[in-house]
């Protein structure tokens, strides 16, 4: 099925907050006009901070919270009108201020203080490291950056629900990502936007910047083309290539049916799974499905299941109907449904009736995924599914994958992985299906906080041992201080 693409407004998600900067007469009971004007007009204050004091006058900051920008002009507007003599002097969108400047920078790990230090981090000192790694190449993860780094590279083309908006405008979204890598794991990433859409080109320049880093973190790059580049870098260049987009999501959508089955008790290779949605999402599940044993899944497009000898497919789609769908038959999405245990939406929104839930085997498990409006609404799959699941991080059991990035690739950078593989992802899904403990595990968590710390710990544990067994390490893994 094809994604409807999301307003600005519905990809932010989540609430409106703006600072408004506010000054009135200093007589008494002004605040509170200016408090009820606020609440009159559906803002919630969250904050009120005092700027000046003067002889007849004050000034205020603040905080409002909004359902959206015209919510919040229609709040100022109000103000106006409302309390006599008032003047907003500026009104503030707190998302746009925490990101002036840009949200991330680099930091020294050295100090440059005295002209010792600097001889000894540049000329001539830093000679002497460098004929160390030209004598030896993989001295270089000793000696410089690339131990800890991985770069974020994409081409603007598949942001969020935003679609193809081009490099320039996807680049808040990457340092994003590399704040993550850094909060949850402590691995440097840095945004790499690509002012390209031509594979041929991705994969050169990437190579080419890729003695530099550690690891490759696909982002936003629209399918099919993400297969292609995914693809060939991985066969082209010697440090790990991972398209978070495809197998991010898979490995968690995987951790939280691990436990969605512990609690009806079904068992993987007795499923029956319908995925709607075969774009890079919908592939990568099926894939990661497959390789935990899943013998059932029906796959599904806007124009229905996936199935040997359909006309129009892409290789992509033509490789996945290939390995799913043992029935053969063509169908629609409804179809599909009908009689699965799992349903997984990877595609738009209100596509998926309570009928069809109705339709599918006992105790069925609802992963609706489309952000923020799901293939079917929460509150309508709770009264049929057992377990239901959303990409929403306000409704219970949000897939969310920076539970899966950040210690997968810390994980991959302890032991220099030169390649991440099923059997490193199959881990990383355990991991975090087992950071949910026994007595925590219920219909309404089933997949663990981005914020439960021990989540990027188990991963990274596990990821490296998977790797370390699978004979793509390059070293032992050691105990890490970003997890002191």
């Amino acid at each position: 099925m094809a994604a409807r693409r999301q307003t600005p407004d519905e990809v932010k998600g989540g609430g409106y907050s703006m600072t408004v900067r506010v000054e009135y007469t200093d007589s008494p009971g002004m605040l509170g006009r200016v408090a009820s004007a606020i609440g009159g007009a559906g803002g919630d204050i969250g904050a009120v901070d005092l700027v000046e004091i003067g002889r007849d006058r004050i000034t205020r900051d603040i905080t409002i919270g909004a359902r959206d920008p015209d919510h919040a002009q229609a709040i100022i507007e109000a103000l106006r009108q409302a309390v006599p003599g008032l003047a907003v002097r500026s009104a503030s969108d707190q998302v746009f201020i925490a990101h002036v400047g840009g949200k991330i920078e680099i930091r020294n790990k050295v100090p440059v203080t005295t002209r010792q230090d600097l001889s000894t981090v540049y000329t001539p000192g830093v000679a002497r490291v460098c004929l160390a790694i030209a004598a030896d190449p993989e001295a270089v993860w000793n000696l410089t950056t690339k131990r800890n780094t991985v770069a974020v590279v994409t081409d603007g083309t598949a942001v969020l629900g935003l679609g193809d908006i081009g490099p320039k405008a996807a680049l808040p979204v990457m340092e994003g990502k590399a704040m993550l890598f850094k909060e949850f794991a402590g691995v440097d990433a840095w945004p790499i936007c690509l002012d390209t859409k031509d594979p041929d080109e991705i994969v050169r320049i990437v190579k080419a910047l890729a003695p530099g880093f550690g690891g490759v973190n696909l982002e936003d790059i629209s399918a099919p083309r993400c297969f292609e580049i995914e693809q060939r870098l991985r066969e082209e260049v010697d440090i790990p290539v991972f398209h978070d987009d495809q197998h991010g999501t898979a490995v968690v959508v995987l951790a939280g049916l691990l436990n969605a089955l512990r609690i009806v008790g079904k068992e993987m290779n007795d499923l029956r799974v319908a995925i709607v949605g075969a774009g890079a999402a919908g592939n990568a599940c099926a894939k990661m499905l497959l390789a935990a044993g899943c013998t059932s899944i029906a796959v599904c497009d806007r124009r229905g299941i996936l199935y040997p000898g359909r006309e129009g497919m892409d290789p992509f789609k033509a490789e996945l109907a290939r390995l799913t769908n043992p029935e053969g038959g063509p169908g629609s999405l409804h179809d599909a449904i009908a009689g699965a245990d799992v349903f997984i939406g990877v595609s738009g929104p209100d596509i998926v009736s309570e009928d069809d839930v109705r339709e599918m085997r006992p105790d069925p498990i609802i992963f609706a995924l489309s952000n923020p409006n799901p293939e079917i609404r929460q509150e309508l799959a709770v009264k049929h599914a057992r377990v239901v699941a959303t990409g929403r991080s306000d409704y219970p059991n949000q897939v969310n994958n920076a539970l899966c990035f950040p210690g997968l690739f810390r994980g991959v950078l302890d032991v220099r992985a030169r390649t991440i593989n099923e059997e490193m992802k199959l881990a990383a899904a355990k991991a975090i299906a087992a950071t949910v403990g026994k007595n925590e595990l219920s219909e309404e968590y089933i997949i663990p906080s981005i914020f439960n710390r021990n989540v990027a710990r188990n991963v990274a544990r596990e990821v490296a041992r998977a790797a370390q067994r699978s004979g793509v390490a390059r070293r032992v893994s050691r105990s890490r201080a970003a997890f002191a």
